[in-house]
């Protein structure tokens, strides 16, 4: 075992033990995991299928079909939000304390580390990942995922539009008080 796999291995077996300690270790368990099949994604042999979500944004992203209620906008709104996490008016998540920063990056420096192995071994990544079509479909899951997020802001700003309250509108955002028969004020 030369330096580097010894790094390796020791820095796994710290940052597995402090995620185990801290809950962590279902995140750190499927980045391993993730890590170590990276070269079955180059080669092509193992693919993350792409959210059907997703996959609807990047045919249309812009479609206002079926979107003509506040509900319609939140359900999908929400839909996009499990595929593509957190959009960007969320307010951020609690920051955590010192120690579990620590803990967890040292869990992605095990991952990054794991992954720079599983990697290092194959001659000409960048072709074989070309050649196998795995480059391919990465590039289609980013245009996915920027679908995704246009399609999530288009339709928050369909929500406002349509006085819808979050999240079928942007978090900030409040919507006009309507009078008995539902509709707006006419001042305001």
């Amino acid at each position: 075992m030369n330096t580097r796999q010894v790094l390796v291995v020791c820095t796994t077996f710290l940052a597995l033990s402090g995620c185990a300690s801290n809950g962590a270790g279902g995140r750190f368990g499927r980045g391993l995991a993730d890590a170590a099949a990276q070269p079955l994604e180059d080669l092509n042999l193992r693919r993350d299928p792409i959210p059907a979500v997703l996959t609807e944004a990047l045919v249309n992203p812009y479609s206002q079909q079926g979107m003509e209620t506040c509900m319609a906008i939140a359900l999908q709104v929400r839909h996009l939000n499990e595929a593509l996490g957190p959009d960007q008016d969320e307010p951020p998540p609690p920051r955590a304390g010192l120690s579990q920063q620590a803990v967890e990056a040292l869990a992605d420096a095990a991952v990054e580390a794991v992954r720079d192995e599983t990697t290092d071994f194959i001659p000409l990544r960048g072709w074989i990942r070309e050649l196998s079509g795995a480059e391919r479909h990465s590039r289609r899951v980013q245009a996915a995922i920027q679908a995704g997020r246009a399609r999530r802001a288009f339709l928050k700003g369909v929500g406002m539009r349509q006085n819808c309250a979050p999240p079928a509108a942007p978090r900030w955002f409040v919507p006009r008080p309507r009078n008995r028969s539902g509709l707006r004020w006419p001042w305001g």
